[in-house]
């Protein structure tokens, strides 16, 4: 399905698994890159055929941190304000125990980001809400969303593609085999995607880059 009003164009939902994203960006030791405008990173992605019509980021929110809590809530609240979806799963407490010496620690782990990361991407596709899905992420769970826009184009006689985008020193080769195309986020693109140090959202709030991320 093209956009009625521009035969020919492709409209493209982007879709950022900003747990897989964040730690990517963290192992190549660039902190200053984490201020990320993902509006402008998603823009850099697509090609002369296609039309951005939305980007969503799913991430969790940080826990028993207040530092990194700060930041993350500042990111996600300058984000926001530029018009990107910002969709919050949680962290569940587990305990973890030491084989070698039976001790217990307490530990979290993210839960339903990638859910409804998956959820989203099928809802788009039923809804005709785009023609192609751009997955920024490396994580080998999201093959199952993929294989139910798979299901979805054969029930509803479309030809939604799936392309994904790898972040930094990430990769998976199911996703990659699910996939109708794949390739890394360029150091370029995330270098020319950062958000002004200081953003002024359109209601006037004021959100400044956090000093650890310079």
């Amino acid at each position: 399905m093209s956009d009625k009003s521009n035969p020919g164009i492709e409209r493209v939902g982007v879709y950022v698994d900003g747990f897989n994203l964040y730690y990517g960006l963290r192992e190549l030791g660039r902190r200053r890159h984490l201020w990320l405008d993902l509006h402008a990173m998603a823009t850099r992605l697509l090609r002369p055929h296609q039309r951005l019509v939305g980007v969503s980021y799913f991430t969790a929110a940080i826990r028993n941190d207040p530092p990194a809590v700060a930041r993350q809530e500042t990111y996600l609240a300058a984000t926001a304000s530029l018009g990107v979806q910002v969709v919050l799963g949680r962290y569940q407490q587990q305990s973890v125990q030491c084989h070698s010496c039976g001790a217990t620690r307490r530990t979290y782990a993210e839960k339903q980001s990638d859910v409804a990361l998956g959820a989203a991407m099928v809802a788009d596709v039923a809804t005709h809400q785009v023609d192609a899905v751009m997955l920024v992420s490396a994580d080998s769970d999201l093959c199952a969303a993929v294989h139910a826009i798979r299901r979805l184009n054969d029930e509803l006689g479309t030809k939604t593609r799936v392309i994904t985008v790898f972040p930094p020193r990430r990769r998976s080769e199911s996703l990659q085999r699910v996939s109708d195309a794949w390739f890394p986020l360029g150091d370029a693109v995330i270098r020319q995607s950062q958000l002004p140090s200081v953003v002024r959202a359109p209601d006037g709030c004021v959100y400044h880059r956090p000093h650890h991320w310079n």
